[in-house]
């Protein structure tokens, strides 16, 4: 696969190491030279010094024959831009931008394009952490208004039903496991401590399910 990656920060960096490593023939463009030694000796691709959105730039990177690109540089403006020109103008079919603010995310839904938001994720996930320590998120769908939870049953709660404890909250349990055995589960099944239930959620019912957990919400 042809990619093109603009914007070589510390994120640009490691993603074309990381796709040069899959064998892809990756491009990575920055108007700022020494962006360049962020990459890592290992990476095998090429480089462009150059404004993305200078005349020529992109076809000299050889956008009419690309699969993918990143938009990843450190300004909002220009990764929704790129991307939106990628995607509408040369029919890029996969291309994502990346998102500092996230009171900016309206830009790239108003464009119609696939943003990650470092910033609001990383933050939901450290407050994940702080306040529902029982609760692990595994997957995230779009910038984390979804995911998939691990968490073990505590001791508490054994011989109470599964439905007693996602009862009222909006989850969905997606697999129990007891015994190294995992199955699709039912509200009436009856919880043993050690028990691993895996769960999709919002970020609020994730806080109801860990309050409930740690037993201050009924």
């Amino acid at each position: 696969m042809n990619v093109i990656i603009v914007g070589c920060g510390r994120v640009g960096a490691e993603l074309a190491l990381l796709l040069s490593r899959r064998g892809h023939d990756v491009t990575v463009i920055d108007h700022v030279g020494s962006s360049f030694g962020h990459l890592d000796p290992a990476y095998r691709g090429r480089t462009i010094e150059a404004e993305p959105l200078g005349e020529g730039v992109l076809e000299r990177a050889g956008i009419r024959e690309t699969q993918a690109l990143a938009a990843v540089t450190n300004s909002d403006a220009v990764n929704a831009v790129v991307a939106h020109v990628a995607r509408t103008f040369y029919g890029v079919p996969n291309v994502v931008a990346r998102n500092y603010d996230p009171r900016s995310l309206v830009l790239h839904e108003a464009m119609g394009t696939t943003a990650v938001s470092s910033t609001a994720w990383g933050a939901q996930r450290i407050e994940e952490l702080l306040e529902r320590p029982r609760l692990r998120a595994v997957f995230s769908a779009g910038n984390g208004e979804v995911e998939l939870y691990e968490l073990q049953v505590p001791e508490a709660w054994e011989g109470r039903t599964l439905g007693a404890l996602v009862g009222g909250i909006p989850c969905s349990p997606v697999s129990l496991t007891h015994g190294g055995r995992a199955s699709l589960p039912e509200l009436e099944r009856v919880l043993v401590g050690g028990d691993i239930v895996h769960v999709t959620a919002t970020v609020e019912g994730a806080g109801q399910l860990g309050r409930r957990l740690e037993g201050t919400e009924a």
